[in-house]
């Protein structure tokens, strides 16, 4: 009798738990069907269908382009991809801007259309009211606060946030206010180390880190940053796992080569 082993799914509870034990939490960004299912099986807790899509899949220099539908769906490739992890979606630039009704029915599309499990959006109290509308609609919120790409044309600069007392205060009392509006988890982005602790043990949901030190509840990384397709980003914060962009490079000029000398096919290649 072959006995069935229930897949554990990670879920926004998971995550709660994770942080009262002390366990560190890991996400990755994914976009399509293919590298889901190799996260998931390789035991990631989060994968975030980001909208840092807009740079690594469609080449544009910034988060603000890509659209809603876009977003959508890069988020059913991913969902079809993976067993047990949490999947969080971006939603993108303008999305959840306007107002809470735009936001509300942006956030309600993604969950009706792609089966994701959670949205994230950036914003401190700006955007506290829109997130209590999309929790109390039922629908899981992570929220963003520090460097919030989709601001790049405010901020003008990619550079640590929350270096000076006046925003990092504003930051901490952002938290609170995510945490109050029902966020299950914030991510911190490029903030300092020593404010990231604060913030992390000032709330009880957990907190997410990119560049923002290891006191921080969990981290994240984009695929291609940590994966090392992306050649050109080497900011401090980034480990690079692999090196994918030579190894594929070398691969390609091997296989063409190949090609071009009749090398391959050779015989036990072919019927």
């Amino acid at each position: 009798m072959s006995v069935h082993h229930e897949v554990k799914k990670v879920t926004t509870n998971t995550l709660l738990k994770m942080k009262a034990a002390g366990e560190k939490i890991s996400m990755i960004t994914a976009y399509d069907y293919s590298f889901a299912r190799i996260f998931d099986a390789a035991g990631i807790d989060v994968i975030l269908v980001g909208d840092s899509a807009s740079n690594v899949m469609a080449g544009h220099e910034t988060t603000v382009p890509i659209t809603l539908d876009q977003m959508i769906y890069h988020a059913q490739c991913v969902v079809r991809g993976i067993d047990r992890c949490l999947v969080v979606v971006d939603l993108p630039f303008g999305a959840y801007q306007s107002n809470s009704d735009i936001a509300l029915a942006s956030a309600i599309r993604m969950m009706k259309e792609t089966g994701g499990h959670s949205i994230k959006l950036e914003g401190g109290e700006e955007v506290a009211d829109s997130i209590r509308r999309i929790v109390n609609a039922g629908i899981p919120v992570m929220g963003h606060l520090g460097l919030t790409p989709q601001s790049i044309y405010k901020f003008g600069t990619y550079t640590v946030r929350a270096k000076e007392e006046a925003e990092a205060e504003k930051l901490k009392r952002d938290a609170l206010a995510l945490q109050e509006a029902g966020c299950f988890a914030i991510v911190l982005e490029k903030i300092p180390a020593q404010l990231a602790k604060v913030v992390s043990e000032s709330l009880h949901i957990p907190t997410i880190g990119i560049g923002a030190g290891h006191f921080c509840d969990g981290q994240v990384l984009v695929m291609h940053d940590m994966l090392g397709i992306n050649n050109e980003f080497n900011p401090r914060f980034l480990r690079k796992y692999l090196n994918l962009h030579e190894q594929i490079t070398q691969a390609v000029q091997q296989y063409v080569k190949d090609v071009r000398s009749v090398d391959f096919p050779n015989d036990q290649e072919q019927y």
